[in-house]
């Protein structure tokens, strides 16, 4: 008998969640957002759960994202499945669950942090990072945009940092993600178990358990090294703070610096729909709540889910066939009209919408 994907106990008052598929990284399936789904609301009711923790098993990672290739599978083999509809509607109705949870929700994260599973972490009350984590939201490299409530955190980021992030797929380091917000404090790997047991011997009843939280969490911290992105901010800002993507590449065209030629070196292997729909993403979502921003990610979701879209190349050449190669289309910037873009923005039959 195969072992549960994602395991759930309670312990001296804590719900632990464990993203249990370490082999593939702990990404996340359809079953294992179903079985949160089924658990989590009722843990925030009971008394007995004072907070909730979620680790991955293994040494590698948290949760490396979501299982697109599941998808890709269904595209492929049963054009009416409903999978790509169910995941993401699901999947964002765990992100709002999680942005407004009543009871602390606590992240330990020890190694890869990206794309879904950054929505199972940066929502939460608090992230703890250690010296394995590496955060990205890489959704580009397949044709996809930054979802699971990535046009509401990274808009929130200091300066055209969110922009940045969302358009090259950069990865970040624990120093530089405390820095900039993501995450709330470095633990050492080998301390988090430590960590874990001071939090069930902590009294974390009551108004004042996120601060309880903040406390025992101090205890633990340590200090991450110095950031690399204070440095480099003058330049993101000033490359990426544009309107459009033509823009953007001719701010890192003037720019001339061998920073500026990586960036448009990462930006040249993308979609450039994938990249045009994620700037239009993050100016619709900058000034809207949270519920609004998920709305609007599911619509997009649901027209990168249409037969034909850049998503299905890019995961083939990513994940499937691993050639690396994909065939975007359009293959360049210039032939990105705004119908295309808009495209993403409409209405849905059965839109997400929430309480």
């Amino acid at each position: 008998m195969s072992e549960a994907e994602i395991l759930f106990e309670v312990k001296d008052g804590l719900g632990l969640i464990t993203l249990n598929r370490p082999k593939v990284l702990n990404s996340i399936s359809h079953g294992m957002i179903l079985e949160m789904e089924r658990m989590i609301p009722g843990w925030e009711r009971d008394p007995a759960v004072k907070a909730v923790v979620v680790r991955g098993a293994g040494d590698r990672a948290f949760c490396a994202g979501g299982d697109v290739a599941g998808l890709y599978r269904e595209m492929r083999d049963n054009p009416a499945g409903t999978l790509r509809r169910d995941f993401f509607r699901d999947e964002y109705i765990i992100n709002r669950r999680i942005y407004r949870y009543a009871k602390p929700w606590i992240s330990l994260i020890d190694g890869i942090d990206m794309g879904g599973g950054v929505g199972l972490s940066v929502h939460g009350s608090h992230s703890v990072a250690t010296e394995k984590f590496l955060f990205a939201m890489p959704e580009t490299t397949i044709g996809l945009f930054p979802d699971v409530g990535g046009g509401y955190f990274l808009t929130r980021l200091p300066g055209a940092l969110g922009t940045f992030l969302a358009l090259t797929s950069h990865r970040l380091k624990a120093a530089d993600a405390l820095w900039a917000g993501i995450v709330q404090a470095y633990v050492p790997s080998a301390r988090l178990d430590e960590l874990q047991e001071a939090l069930a011997a902590s009294d974390l009843g009551g108004a004042d358990a996120n601060r309880t939280v903040d406390a025992v969490i101090a205890r633990f911290a340590e200090d991450a090294g110095a950031p690399g992105l204070p440095a480099q901010m003058a330049t993101i800002d000033r490359c990426f703070s544009a309107g459009g993507l033509p823009e953007i590449v001719a701010n890192l065209e003037s720019d001339g610096g061998e920073w500026a030629g990586k960036q448009l070196a990462a930006l040249r292997k993308l979609s450039p729909l994938s990249m045009a729909i994620t700037l239009e993403q993050l100016k619709r979502c900058a000034n809207r709540s949270f519920e609004d921003t998920m709305t609007i990610e599911y619509r997009m979701s649901q027209a990168c889910m249409k037969a034909g879209h850049d998503f299905f190349e890019g995961v083939r050449a990513v994940l499937i066939d691993k050639d690396q190669k994909p065939r975007f289309n359009p293959p360049t910037v210039a032939g990105v009209t705004d119908a295309m873009v808009a495209a993403h923005f409409e209405p849905v039959a059965n839109d997400l919408t929430f309480d």
